[in-house]
């Protein structure tokens, strides 16, 4: 019974017909690593070619470790009045950029803290500042996370703000602080953020500002499964809602060194288990990170559970904090993608938007969902 169950999700993998939540949830409780691999790597092969992955030097900047929202599974924050606080300037943060640019990276990521002094419009100065003064490079400027923060403190709606960063210039607001999006497990950990409803609503508004953004999620706190789920779940529908708005879908694991919530890291086996069912739910995102950052050589093995593309990390102190290992012997970690039969090619920055081409269109109850 149970095999033959697992043969009627294949052949809806095989005929591009949408998973459902309990088809997932089966494959994930039932299904041994091999079968995973084989059907994340049916809808990846929809996107990509078999032996290709894409990757990017990239660096993220983290300009303030000030934070108000308490997360209780975060190594790197500090209260206002804490001692260790800080906020980089332009020179600081520039001197940070120019370091990525001597270890050949294109890509810098900005992410910092719920800081209760920086408006909506401080943001946007300093962004603006940064990038001319390198025209070169591309930037990922917030998270979803700050951004909603800083446009409750400006006292303008997720409209108004995200009007006010693409004026300005800002190509990206990245998905980050989505954690697990799911209410139950935000109660618990992150009170002080956001429901998930919310962090949508201030993702669409980034969107239809002619933005773009990503997909994030971290697992091994300790959520359920239910509550990954529905964290894919809702994710799917917004990215259906947004005509595949949103460019790519990056997983890690959470580090629980130096925290208040501590706990024991997922293994590999684990996250790829997970990152194959990511792959095998999210038929409307096409491009699947594996996380260099936080499973280092053990990431590429995501290549073979559905992922197609990773950053090459050169700093990022949130992570670090909380455990996580970098090393800039970037040939080191190519050879693993290579050692298991891919090529890796250096890409630029994706372009803004995750439009699925036509001819790879998944259908759903016999419509082709767009």
């Amino acid at each position: 019974m149970e095999t033959n169950q697992v043969d009627s999700i294949r052949e809806k993998v095989k005929n591009c017909l949408r998973v459902s939540t309990e088809d997932a949830t089966y494959l994930y409780n039932n299904s041994d690593d091999a079968t995973l691999a084989e059907l994340a790597s049916m809808v990846r092969c929809r996107f990509h070619q078999e032996q290709d992955a894409s990757y990017i030097i990239m660096a993220i900047v983290n300009y303030t470790n000030v934070c108000v929202a308490k997360c209780d599974y975060c190594s790197f924050y500090r209260l206002p009045h804490q001692a260790g606080t800080y906020l980089l300037d332009l020179e600081q943060v520039c001197a940070k950029v120019d370091a990525l640019k001597s270890l050949g990276g294109k890509l810098v990521g900005f992410n910092g803290g719920f800081h209760p002094k920086l408006r909506i419009r401080d943001y946007a100065d300093l962004f603006s500042k940064v990038r001319d003064r390198f025209p070169d490079l591309e930037f990922y400027e917030m998270t979803v996370a700050e951004f909603m923060f800083s446009c409750k403190l400006s006292k303008v709606s997720y409209d108004e703000g995200a009007q006010i960063l693409k004026s300005s210039g800002t190509r990206w607001v990245t998905g980050g602080g989505a954690e697990i999006l799911e209410d139950n497990f935000r109660k618990r950990h992150s009170p002080g953020k956001y429901t998930t409803a919310d962090y949508f609503k201030a993702q669409g508004a980034i969107l239809r500002a002619g933005m773009g953004s990503t997909a994030t999620m971290v697992i091994g706190f300790d959520e359920t499964l239910e509550e990954r789920m529905s964290h894919l779940s809702a994710l799917r529908q917004f990215q259906d809602s947004t005509n595949c708005g949103l460019t790519s879908f990056l997983c890690w694991t959470y580090k629980p060194w130096n925290n208040e919530l501590g706990g024991v890291e997922v293994s590999t086996r684990e996250y790829l288990r997970w990152l194959a069912i990511s792959r095998i739910y999210l038929d409307n995102i096409v491009h699947i990170r594996t996380s260099v950052l936080t499973k280092n050589e053990d990431a590429l093995l995501g290549l073979q559970f559905g992922a197609n593309d990773f950053d090459l990390p050169t700093e990022d102190e949130v992570t670090q904090k909380a455990g996580a290992t970098i090393s800039h012997n970037f040939e080191l970690i190519l050879d693993a993608a290579r050692a298991l039969g891919y090529v890796p090619r250096k890409r630029a920055a994706f372009p803004i938007g995750g439009q699925i081409p036509t001819s790879q269109k998944t259908v759903v109850n016999d419509e082709v969902r767009v």
